[in-house]
């Protein structure tokens, strides 16, 4: 679809609130000019109550094709460790003609339910002997290709992993797709970045994979290829890392990351589940954004994040679908909260004063703190990339609904069903729900999944 001159809202929530008839231009994918009270043109294309496209910082897009298949209990207990070994035989499996229609399948879903910016945390670089393509990047192609065919707004974070546990233990036989050494990985992480330039936005970042799987010394040496761009890591999910961190070092992980690594805005820390309360203020302080997953980090049984310290101290975060076990931007918002409540026994957790709208809390504060974490602006503002995703005004539940609380509906109550069409950069590329390009790229998804799991 060509890109419109200007889109007038009947509302749109923009960085100071909600307003009325809003019209917006644009040029080149991004935000001209912001109007509002004003009555629309007659060459402009009209929208509902408008939002900015919400992002998704972190993301491992080839597991959408597991999504499902680790819900059967094993002879012993089953934890993340056990379901690892199963994700493990499915990226084993993934060549790079694969990635790009499982990924295209996520973006696909992604979109559809509001979500216009992937962080895509890719660590699945080698073929399946573990040897290294031709092209270092051909997986990461293959990533671009799926934003590219989708419309999908694309932060690529390249993984470093070397290592299957703390103190530079070897790999095992199933991380051999993952591996990289430092000289191996500054080539790949070049060459992603010249793929990425195929896409209007693309932003390359880089993902030391966790603190078990990289020494502090390739730690040191990895930073500098990633400065002022996003970095990200996994820390603290389960408590056997937690153990298994304090057994190498003497200290937890978000607390040895603290001492030893230049943590600022510039950092993601996926997941930070289990903390202290002098890791929760300290993270707070940094300035880097907590990264929390909690669809995934409750299909896994890993635990829950000690949010309402964290917000109490100013911290920032955003949310990821990471496993893509279930893909819905307002499914991950909900039990955000919904969490909190169940430990506290108490309701309305994110928002921090009287007459606040704890949907609106959820989805200032994830627009926000994941933009940042994926190294772009949010909001509909002049100047930010033009994301937008408009909802049913006539959807059961905001057909009534007061301003102030359409995204307290739209969270708690309507959901994605309440998603109507999405802008990416620009370009309409859901209308009705539906991606434009969905039935093609399903057709090749069921092809795909039925050769690969045969």
């Amino acid at each position: 679809m060509s890109m419109p001159a200007a889109i007038h809202a009947s509302a749109a929530l923009l960085p100071d609130g909600w307003a009325d008839d809003v019209r917006i231009t644009i040029a080149d994918g991004r935000v001209s000019t912001v109007e509002t009270g004003t009555a629309a043109m007659p060459e402009d294309e009209r929208a509902g109550p408008l939002v900015p496209g919400l992002p998704n910082l972190h993301s491992h897009a080839f597991q959408r094709a597991m999504a499902g298949l680790g819900e059967v209990r094993g002879a012993g207990d089953d934890s993340f460790w056990s379901w690892r070994e199963a994700m493990y035989r499915i990226a084993g499996q993934v060549d790079p003609e694969a990635m790009a229609v499982i990924a295209a399948m996520a973006y696909v879903e992604m979109l559809e339910c509001g979500f216009t910016r992937v962080g895509e945390f890719h660590y699945l670089h080698n073929d399946q002997r573990g040897e290294r393509y031709a092209d270092p990047a051909a997986m990461s192609r293959a990533i671009v290709a799926a934003a590219a065919e989708t419309g999908m707004a694309l932060t690529l974070l390249p993984v470093f992993y070397a290592h299957s546990g703390f103190g530079g233990l070897a790999p095992q036989p199933g991380q051999r797709r993952f591996i990289s050494s430092i000289d191996s990985f500054a080539r790949l992480h070049g060459e992603a970045g010249a793929a990425l330039r195929e896409l209007p936005d693309g932003v390359l970042g880089i993902a030391p994979h966790s603190l078990r799987a990289v020494t502090p010394d390739e730690l040191a040496e990895l930073i500098p290829l990633g400065k002022g761009a996003p970095i990200h890591i996994h820390i603290a999910e389960q408590v056997r890392e937690v153990e298994d961190c304090r057994a190498w070092s003497g200290q937890r992980p978000v607390e040895w990351l603290m001492d030893n690594a230049p943590v600022d805005s510039d950092w993601c820390l996926v997941h930070a589940t289990h903390m202290t309360g002098n890791e929760t203020a300290s993270l707070a302080r940094s300035g880097a954004v907590a990264g929390l997953c909690p669809v995934t980090e409750a299909n896994l049984g890993d635990g829950l994040f000690p949010a309402r310290p964290y917000i109490e101290a100013d911290g920032l975060w955003g949310i990821g679908s990471d496993s893509n076990v279930l893909i819905d931007a307002f499914e991950e918002l909900r039990w955000v909260e919904y969490g909190q409540r169940l430990t506290t026994q108490s309701r309305n957790l994110f928002a921090t004063r009287p007459g606040q709208s704890t949907g609106s809390a959820l989805f200032d504060a994830a627009g926000n703190g994941g933009a940042r974490a994926l190294g772009v602006g949010f909001g509909i503002a002049a100047g930010n990339a033009a994301d937008f995703v408009s909802l049913d005004p006539d959807h059961p539940s905001l057909v009534a609904c007061p301003p102030g609380q359409r995204l307290d509906a739209l969270v708690f109550s309507a959901g994605k069903a309440a998603v109507e069409g999405v802008w990416r950069h620009g370009r309409k590329v859901v209308s009705q729900g539906r991606h434009h390009h969905r039935d093609a790229i399903m057709a090749r998804y069921a092809s795909t999944l039925k050769s690969l799991l045969a």
